[in-house]
């Protein structure tokens, strides 16, 4: 029997992704974890719906035997069993985001023995979580350059704080993955923005066209409108897609009641043209997100910005379950090369 791997949820930037990355590690190495003080850092900590619902669909995935599973909880232990690949429909019921309770269960579902067919509801247009236009246009690439083949469809919008967001996903897996090395992101092949608007007047997502316009010298052609109706609740997101040989990487910026249009496009201009001004591959999120599959396949390295605090914790979570290391090397002032290295002996 593995002994129980114990995690501070407190450590580094001590959020609810080192909780995800816990869930989504014990269920790929079968390695049983006991967390504390989750969410420790956060104004509300323990778990929140969204917390409870990743964790609730890690068990059933996986089989798990778990203490700890309710509201508020800051203390929770979790015995995976097997994976059990499949049809599943998992429900936050808030706007709580779907993208972050795919974050536990994607992993050990790529590599199961199996394909899997996965329902979510909830939000997944959400500040402070990966959106849904990342996770197909930037992130699901990547992971099928590693050998699974994983698809997904929007049936609807959810937005903050109304929710009532759809996406499904299917995944074919592969019994090993293959190392990505993505050290140039190549030439930009095209640069496009979209500007959703929910329930609300479409002239904010033409401010924020054209602000981004502005900052990024982008012709008409490359900027859209995207107007909906039948969301649950108003909402508003401006999507940027930088479009390069070797990858695509995805900037959101989300509508705030009492923020005009104009700071929201800007904030999300801004951080496009910070990763265009470097000669880098990923962006901070999307270098956060892809750690714990190049761990996984035992090795491969990437160029990004300057690595967040979300980076160097996962990193830390990641070495708690797997014999992998992380070289970070600064290349120039912002570029950064990441290398993860396995100490287990491929066969």
């Amino acid at each position: 029997m593995n002994p129980i791997i114990q995690i501070d949820g407190s450590l580094g930037e001590g959020g609810g992704q080192v909780f995800r990355s816990s869930l989504a590690l014990s269920l790929t190495t079968g390695k049983p974890f006991e967390i504390k003080n989750i969410r420790a850092t956060r104004k509300k900590p323990g778990l929140m719906p969204q917390h409870l619902t990743a964790l609730n669909a890690s068990a059933a995935i996986g089989c798990a035997h778990v203490e700890g599973d309710e509201l508020g909880s800051t203390h929770v232990i979790f015995h995976p069993h097997d994976v059990r690949p499949g049809n599943y429909r998992f429900s936050i019921g808030t706007a709580g985001s779907c993208t972050l309770v795919l974050q536990a269960i994607l992993p050990p579902l790529i590599v199961a023995t199996s394909p899997s067919k996965i329902y979510l509801e909830g939000g997944t247009h959400n500040p402070m979580a990966p959106p849904y236009p990342f996770l197909e246009k930037a992130l699901m690439p990547l992971i099928n350059s590693m050998g699974p083949s994983v698809s997904s469809e929007l049936q609807m919008p959810g937005f903050f704080p109304a929710g009532g967001g759809q996406f499904m996903v299917d995944i074919v897996p592969s019994e090993r993955l293959k190392q990505i090395h993505l050290c140039e992101r190549g030439n930009v092949l095209k640069k496009s923005v979209t500007a959703v608007v929910a329930r609300i007047k479409e002239s904010i997502g033409h401010r924020e066209i054209k602000t981004i316009k502005t900052k990024m010298n982008l012709p008409d052609e490359n900027l859209h409108i995207q107007t909906l109706d039948n969301t649950k609740g108003p909402g508003n997101a401006v999507v940027i897609e930088i479009e390069s040989e070797n990858c695509t990487e995805v900037f959101t910026g989300f509508g705030q009641k009492g923020v005009k249009a104009e700071k929201v496009a800007a904030r999300a201009a801004r951080e496009a043209l910070e990763y265009l001004a470097q000669p880098v591959a990923v962006g901070r999120y999307l270098a956060d997100q892809l750690l714990i599959y190049l761990a996984m396949a035992k090795g491969g390295i990437f160029t990004t910005l300057s690595p967040s605090m979300h980076t160097t914790t996962n990193m830390e979570i990641i070495k708690a379950f797997l014999d992998v290391e992380f070289d970070i090397s600064q290349v120039s002032e912002y570029c950064y090369n990441i290398c993860v290295r396995s100490n287990e002996v491929r066969p």
